[in-house]
């Protein structure tokens, strides 16, 4: 008797398991060294985020409350941040529905396949993050034998609300928004729930503080609309340990939990396929009026950039950059949220220190920027239309290095110069005597060059030519970690030179020293050939 055949959804969520272990590519693809699972793909990831759990053992001593909250607002930053830059590739990539869309699929076994796999990939993070936690809250000063269950039920619930958050808000942009409006609305989302993370993180120090000033007994209204105050609820009430507030913010959790992913992954999961099919239809282009030129070419034509941009391979690497930029949905899809912390950290150091005259703000400011383009360019690497990049090979040039200084030319003056803007405004109008502090903006703007050119040192550089990997999209998370520590790095020395009263010999240093990178990135670029084609 012949086994029955596997159900649509089974099949299509191995398929995307797959897709996500071995990427969209058969380049350099070796069937013995090929991923089999999750931990396997991952491992150098979850180790990381294990070793960032280990921050827990800070809030060890304090009660469950405190220590699950610190813990769920740490999970949520980087579930957040994976969720909201890889769900767009995901949920709408190009090439999957000219396969799929003709095919006798629903929408939901397509909606619930892609999803599936992302709650799983979520969950492993979850977990990695929160290992430490399960230890310390079992045997801690305040632990309990219930936190380690309390705490796997609470993370895998607020794994499987952040999953349903950006699927719902996908769904009503595809209801109630026509096309015209929908690519430009979906990245805007993107980045506002990628800003509203970072914001929860920010602010997670100052919500501890008053915690720890006005007692557990004492629940601040504010706190009722701070996702890790529900689910550390939640953990709260189902160690024993739970007053009537606590019991309040676990029925919000558990409501939320079961509503929002009820209307994503249910309710509104028939419009999904429309959706999809709507994004991948092609729309012809409005004709240009006789004699009219788009804004980019009379900007690259123009002086300062005509002068800088005199070598046609390097001048059709910007124009290329800056065209997948402002144009190309999943490019935008991608980039813009997985900048969106680099780019507002900049006004939040601002904010949070202009009582004490900013000082702190500027110079960690500054170091912001500096990292932008690193994070910028690792970013354009990725494309769904990879296999176009071959044509860069059978271009007259020995090597990638017109095209990566085209990119990092293009990423220097269409987002880095707009944020300087932004943040010198900000120095000026925000901080009290801030013409006095644009000098503490100056480690990081000696910086910028040097850290502009690691990407093509590195082989990162190359716009466009790499396939779009969702599994790079789980280790994001850590990228921008680690791009802050490097920051605050900077911004440290620069304070403590400052207060030392050797400010200008530090910055001379730097200077001669950013300048000899400079010169030695600038020839390792120069010299670097294209990657094997297989």
């Amino acid at each position: 008797m012949s086994e029955p055949a596997p159900s649509t959804t089974r099949v299509l969520r191995k398929l995307y398991l797959t897709l996500f272990l071995r990427g969209r590519t058969s380049r350099g693809l070796q069937r013995s060294t090929a991923p089999k699972s999750v931990v396997s793909k991952l491992a150098v990831t979850l180790l990381l985020y294990t070793l960032f759990g280990l921050l827990a053992l800070r809030f060890q001593t304090q009660g469950v409350f405190m220590f699950s909250f610190y813990m769920h607002g740490m999970t949520m930053l980087f579930l957040g941040m994976f969720i909201a830059t890889s769900s767009g590739e995901v949920l709408f990539n190009k090439e999957e529905g000219e396969i799929l869309l003709h095919r006798p699929v629903t929408p939901r076994a397509l909606l619930w396949s892609k999803i599936s796999v992302l709650l799983q990939v979520s969950l492993w993070l979850a977990l990695a993050c929160n290992l430490i936690s399960f230890i310390a809250g079992a045997i801690g000063e305040n632990g309990s034998w219930m936190y380690p269950v309390a705490h796997l039920v609470s993370t895998a619930m607020a794994a499987l609300l952040c999953a349903g958050g950006v699927v719902l808000m996908y769904q009503l942009c595809l209801r109630w928004f026509g096309r015209d409006k929908l690519e430009n609305l979906m990245t805007t989302t993107q980045v506002l729930m990628t800003l509203g993370v970072v914001a929860v993180s920010q602010s997670m120090p100052y919500v501890m503080a008053t915690l720890g000033t006005t007692g557990l007994g004492s629940r601040e209204w504010w706190l009722y609309l701070c996702p890790p105050a529900w689910f550390a609820g939640f953990d709260e009430v189902l160690t024993g340990h739970g007053s009537m507030s606590s019991w309040i913010l676990a029925a919000v959790a558990v409501a939320l939990t079961v509503t929002i992913p009820g209307l994503a992954f249910w309710r509104l999961a028939d419009g999904y396929q429309a959706g999809l099919q709507t994004l991948t239809e092609s729309v012809p282009r409005r004709p240009r009026k006789e004699g009219k030129r788009r804004w980019l070419d009379g900007w690259i034509d123009s002086p300062p950039l005509s002068w800088v941009l005199r070598d046609p391979m390097t001048r059709a690497g910007f124009r290329l950059t800056a065209a997948y930029m402002f144009r190309d949905r999943e490019m935008k899809l991608r980039l813009y949220p997985g900048l969106a912390p680099i780019l507002v950290m900049p006004l939040v150091f601002l904010l949070q220190n202009m009582r004490d005259g900013g000082g702190l703000g500027v110079v960690f400011g500054g170091s912001y920027l500096a990292l932008l383009p690193l994070m910028a360019l690792n970013l354009l690497q990725f494309s769904q239309q990879w296999q176009a990049s071959d044509v860069f090979r059978a271009a007259p040039m020995a090597g990638p290095a017109p095209l990566i200084e085209g990119a990092r030319l293009a990423v220097l003056t269409l987002l880095v110069m707009p944020a300087l803007t932004v943040l010198l405004l900000g120095v000026l109008f925000l901080i009290p005597g801030g013409e006095s502090k644009l000098a503490l903006l100056l480690p990081g703007l000696i910086a910028l060059p040097v850290c502009s050119l690691i990407p093509g040192t590195v082989g990162k550089g190359i716009p466009l030519a790499s396939p779009s990997d969702e599994a790079k999209s789980a280790s994001r998370g850590l990228l921008v970690m680690g791009t802050m520590i490097a920051a605050l790095a900077l911004g440290g020395v620069a304070l403590v030179a400052r207060s030392g009263g050797w400010y200008a010999p530090f910055l001379g240093m730097e200077a001669a020293a950013a300048l000899l990178l400079y010169l030695v990135l600038k020839r390792i670029v120069r010299s670097t050939t294209w990657p094997p084609a297989e």
